[in-house]
């Protein structure tokens, strides 16, 4: 199972559709110039193909075990992780001041995007560790932040988020852990996590929790919510790690695929000496762990892209290699590679479509994270429309993709020895945690398309009709986004939103997409004209974006009357009917 990291893609989509150099012309980013951005590029493929990439099938095959009280990862992930740490690779998108080296979170997707191509399980340690720094950065105290930050920064420690409980998965209002006051500021945690994504390891000296909690008397549901920073290890008063801090991993969870990540069962204060301290105010849990949710869920939908690669590198060398029958269209008997067979060559190109349209709307909604950073309230909001279509169409994505790997390889691909199952059941998950894809799809009709009474939607659609141009399914799919949006804002009820939430997301989805693809086919026919660039890169760029707008596009308009179709059909049968 080989990969080579797509370096000219991502470069040319970080130019042209994140805008990396838009964001370098700010003082802050001035850093991301050309040469280091295409350095960067280059390294993070090169460690990924070198350190994780050998380690994805030993730890499918060897999972982590809890000895001893603590979780064993399997043998070399100890030694990939640290190179990991020594060249710096989690610090890049961490502000200077925190101790990191303060570039565009965008530049540091590819990073991320690179070590889960090659090792989609074990890339999920550092893509919580961001999240936690995020929390902290823009919740936590100063004196948290001074303790914490640098560690997390530079990957010396890492970080987890702990809200689901046995009885609170996605209604987090329900959890039960609590945190009661001791009397100098911190609290006593008490309770149990389940799902916590490498909730232990034995890869670094210290693991920062954060966990949701109730105080003593605090209101029901989520509006009673605190969030605690809780060390595996307290700190002694020089700053290292010290006592243990009663944080013990009770169980790993056996899981259809992602086995190289430990997701564990985590119980807390079991002696009664779990010591946590508030982040933020009290009863402010709920908006200080969504500053790490809704950074999760951009990374989230990336997993959908790094599987999508991975699986799409697999299925075009394994076509390339099988022979198999005569084209029935070809000049001769002679069986023939099957990637000359129309249709697996149809599966091959959506696949590469797909994966394209994909990476570039989760790449734009990093560039659009960045923007905010900077203070840009348009991108701010841009960016919060763009979150729930990232992490869900992402997913389907990758989901989409692995399956079709399968089907390129035929009955090969049903046998694990090949690995592309592996990529299958690594990825189904993504549409599940960081708040289901059908959470993202309510989210998407209930709160985002009202954001400023409509404009952030008014406003992403206008930019997609000014350069959409001569696109005319691209044209009709916003003109039908539109349509269905104004139905569900001033007809539909609660339930037809609802029902019709996940067709219409798919449709923003691939119109935003399009638009993005349009966009850089548009830019590799003028490089081509101009004798610039790879041209077999831009050819199969120009192929890909036409497909996906003559192809991809059209399917999605056909969904706008299921977006519409309401919720009676829903509702036609009771409970009990529709159990029978």
């Amino acid at each position: 199972m080989t990969y080579i990291a797509p370096t000219t893609e991502q470069l040319f989509v970080l130019d042209h559709v994140a805008g990396i150099q838009e964001l370098a012309a700010n003082e802050r980013f001035a850093a991301a110039e050309p040469d280091m951005v295409a350095a960067i590029v280059d390294g993070a493929g090169r460690f990924a193909e070198a350190e994780y990439l050998p380690l994805s099938r030993k730890g499918d095959l060897e999972h982590p075990k809890i000895v001893d009280g603590q979780v064993r990862m399997p043998e070399g992930f100890g030694a990939a992780y640290k190179a990991y740490v020594e060249n710096g690779w989690g610090s890049l998108a961490v502000p200077e001041e925190f101790g990191g080296q303060g570039l565009p979170v965008s530049l540091a997707t590819v990073v991320l995007e690179c070590l889960g191509s090659a090792n989609m399980g074990f890339s999920l340690c550092p893509m919580l560790t961001v999240g936690a720094i995020e929390s902290l950065i823009h919740h936590g105290s100063e004196e948290q932040q001074q303790a914490y930050l640098t560690h997390l920064a530079n990957g010396a420690w890492t970080g987890t988020m702990n809200l689901t409980e046995s009885s609170a998965g996605s209604d987090v209002g329900a959890l039960r852990t609590t945190a009661a006051p001791v009397g100098d500021g911190s609290y006593k945690i008490k309770g149990t996590k389940i799902f916590i994504t490498f909730g232990d390891h034995d890869m670094t000296d210290n693991i920062v929790h954060l966990v949701l909690a109730r105080t003593p008397d605090a209101p029901a549901g989520t509006k009673g919510i605190s969030l605690f920073l809780v060390p595996k290890y307290r700190l002694n008063d020089d700053g290292t790690p010290g006592a243990f801090n009663d944080v013990t991993p009770v169980a790993l969870e056996h899981k259809l695929g992602i086995h190289a990540s430990p997701t564990c069962v985590l119980s807390f204060g079991d002696n009664d000496d779990c010591i946590g301290h508030l982040i933020g105010p009290e009863f402010g849990g709920i908006r200080a762990m969504f500053t790490m949710m809704n950074n999760a869920r951009l990374n989230v939908g990336l997993q959908g892209v790094q599987v999508a690669e991975r699986a799409t590198q697999q299925a075009l060398a394994y076509a390339a290699e099988r022979v198999q029958s005569a084209r029935a269209g070809g000049p001769s008997r002679e069986s023939v590679t099957i990637i000359e067979h129309p249709d697996v060559r149809r599966m091959l190109l959506r696949a590469r479509a797909l994966t394209q349209g994909a990476r570039a709307l989760i790449y734009c909604a990093f560039g659009q994270l960045d923007r905010a950073s900077l203070g840009d309230e348009a991108a701010s909001q841009r960016v919060e429309l763009l979150t729930p279509l990232a992490k869900a169409y992402g997913t389907d994505i990758g989901s989409e993709v692995a399956s079709l790997n399968i089907q390129v390889h035929g009955g090969m691909g049903f046998i694990e020895e090949t690995g592309a199952a592996q990529h299958y059941r690594d990825v189904r998950i993504a549409a599940i945690y960081e708040g289901t894809n059908g959470i993202q799809a309510a989210d998407l009709v209930g709160r985002k398309l009202a954001m400023a009474g409509g404009g952030v939607l008014t406003s992403l659609l206008a930019d997609i009709r000014a350069e959409a141009g001569e696109e005319k399914t691209l044209v009709q799919l916003v003109d039908a986004v539109e349509d269905v949006a104004k139905w569900m804002a001033d007809d539909a009820s609660i339930d037809d939103k609802l029902g019709g939430s996940y067709p219409f997301l798919t449709m923003l989805s691939v119109a935003t997409a399009g638009w993005l693809m349009a966009r850089q086919g548009k830019v590799a026919g003028e490089l081509l004209a101009k004798g610039e660039g790879d041209p077999a890169f831009l050819k199969m760029k120009q192929v890909s974006a036409r497909y996906y707008n003559d192809v991809i596009a059209a399917e999605a308009l056909g969904l706008a009357a299921s977006a519409k179709n309401g919720a009676t059909a829903l509702y036609a049968l009771s409970d009990e009917e529709l159990a029978a």
